[in-house]
This record gives C-alpha cells, sequence and structure tokens, in this order.
C-alpha cells in the first residue's frame, strides 16, 4: 500500500511528522482510528489504511525497517525505485520482446532532471525523499512503470508457452501504446498495467474513483487493442487491467463484455492464475492457430 511513488506514506496517513516520538504516533494513530472509522462515519478504506500504516511503523523494530526501505532515515543507502534486477534462475520462461515500462521510465528520467536538476545533474533520480516531493504526475510515471515491469516479471515466470510484447505501439504519439500483448493456450490478451494509487470502483464498464480523475482506462484500453489487432489482422479474445492488490476489493473483477471483448480488472497477485485459465469469455486459442498469430503479431508489432 505505502510502496508505489503515488502512496502516502505511513506517517502521511496517521498524519504525524516521521521524527514523531513513539508516543505521538501512538495518539495520533488511535485518534486516526476513531475519525475514520465506519460505525462513526468514516471512509472504511481509509481505516484500513490507517491500521497498516501503524502495522509498518507501530514498533520499533517495523518502524526502523519501514525508515530504511522508504528513505527516511538519514543513515540509509538504499536509493529508491529503480529497475529490476535480471533474473538469475535458469527455469523456461516466456519469449518476451520490447521493453517493459521502459517509455514511461525514461520519460520520468527526464522530466524528474527537468524538475529538480534545473540544469544541474541530479544525483539520484530514484532518491525516495526527491521521488515523495516530486509532482504528482512525475510520479504516477513512475508508479506506471513500475507496475508494467511487475506485470512483466509474472508473465515471465508463467513458462514457454506464453508469449509477451511489452511497449506496443497503438496510435499516433507513444503515450498511446498498449503496455502488453500476452499470447497464451487460454488467449489472446491486450494488458493495461496501472497504479492510480487509490482504491478505484466501476461504473458502466468503466473504472472510476477520485484518483482515476476524467481518465478511462478501459476504453483506452480498447481502443489500443483495436489498432494492434487491425494491423496484425488478430483477433483479441479479452482485455486484462492490472492493478495493485490494495485498490481492489476483490482479486477479480469482470466487467463483461465491451464493444465484444471480455475485459477483467485483476489484482497483481491473481494475474497468473487469470492467464492461465482465462478471461472468462475468451475464446481460447491452440494448435496451428496460436502459430499462426505469433507469426503476424511478431512480423506487425512495433515499439514504442
Amino acid at each position: 500500500m505505502f510502496d508505489s511513488p503515488l502512496s502516502a506514506s505511513a506517517y502521511e496517513v496517521l498524519g504525524v511528522d516521521p521524527s514523531a516520538g513513539h508516543d505521538e504516533l501512538r495518539r495520533a494513530y488511535r485518534l486516526r482510528l476513531r475519525q475514520t472509522h465506519p460505525d462513526t462515519g468514516g471512509d472504511a478504506a481509509v481505516f484500513i489504511q490507517v491500521q497498516r500504516a501503524w502495522e509498518l511503523v507501530g514498533t520499533a523494530e517495523a518502524r526502523a525497517a519501514y525508515d530504511r526501505r522508504t528513505g527516511v532515515a538519514t543513515e540509509t543507502v538504499w536509493s529508491g525505485w529503480r529497475p529490476p534486477a535480471a533474473p538469475s534462475d535458469s527455469r523456461p520462461r516466456a519469449r518476451s520482446y520490447g521493453h517493459p515500462g521502459g517509455w514511461r521510465r525514461e520519460r520520468y528520467l527526464t522530466l524528474i532532471r527537468e524538475w529538480a536538476g534545473r540544469g544541474v545533474e541530479v544525483p539520484d533520480p530514484y532518491d525516495p525523499a526527491l521521488v515523495r516531493s516530486a509532482p504528482r504526475e512525475l510520479r504516477r510515471l513512475l508508479a506506471d512503470a513500475l507496475a508494467e515491469e511487475a506485470t512483466a516479471r509474472t508473465v515471465a515466470d508463467l513458462g514457454i508457452g506464453f508469449t509477451v510484447w511489452h511497449d506496443v505501439a497503438a496510435g499516433a504519439s507513444a503515450e498511446d501504446k498498449l503496455d502488453h500483448v500476452v499470447l497464451s493456450p487460454s488467449g489472446l490478451y491486450g494488458v493495461m498495467s496501472e497504479d492510480f494509487g487509490g482504491i478505484v470502483g466501476f461504473r458502466r464498464g468503466e473504472i472510476t474513483g477520485p484518483s482515476v480523475g476524467h481518465r478511462a482506462p478501459v476504453t483506452s484500453l480498447l481502443g489500443r487493442m483495436r489498432t494492434v489487432a487491425r494491423a496484425a489482422k488478430v483477433k483479441f479474445g479479452g482485455a486484462i487491467v492490472v492493478l495493485p492488490d490494495d485498490d481492489l476489493a476483490q482479486a477479480v473483477t469482470p466487467l463483461g463484455g465491451i464493444r465484444g471483448i471480455p475485459v477483467v480488472v485483476v489484482r497483481r497477485s491473481a494475474l497468473a492464475m487469470v492467464l492461465r485459465q482465462g478471461v472468462p469469455g475468451a475464446r481460447a486459442i491452440g494448435g496451428n492457430e496460436l502459430f499462426d498469430v505469433r507469426t503476424r503479431l511478431q512480423h506487425t508489432v512495433s515499439f514504442v
């Protein structure tokens, strides 16, 4: 919940300064519990956040670990959100093309240096304190890059029966990209990896909530899928939106068929299960058709 660049820190949720003593921290926790308790008119989602914040900083040991991980402690040498290291195991992995999260991460690096450096080199663009102080749109770029990288790791672990293309061009600008195209025996899917930084809801087949703003993620995803489908002459079986676990009330939320495409919104931890079992209502692909679809995509897909 508090590891995303978009998330409030545990201290912010409790309403105290990171330097607050334990007694002050405890008082703030009890106050926030009373303020947010659903029985007294509080928001249930915020109430859960307050409890989670206390779990992270309520004891000396947990607080020290949290401060080291998030860069609060002055003695820390940890430097924030970085590209994941290459996998060291030798298990068969999914075929993978493109650079997951690459466009957004490069965009973040360019803009954070412009914003923070003002012509001077930024020593560490991933420094947690720097990231937390950056404008929300910059933090969102990094959060979405991390979300795409997390999806890529999940798909890679599914094995050689899966093929995935990342950062697929799907429009006139790089921002119109399709985060992932995943081909598997359970179907061909367009996948969007997002981190809105807050709990979301649903209305009329679209994702809603204060953190989503005026965006229409499902509509955008389906539009990008249509662009890729027309270019490659393939038919997608389903659409998947992947969000952080804490932002969804349940693991899998089917939104039904939208413009003829079954759409589901899934927690990050449930993505592997959905890809193995298939999106409800999606058409499975097998035999020669799977090889034909892979060939069409491989000859057509371009990257941002």
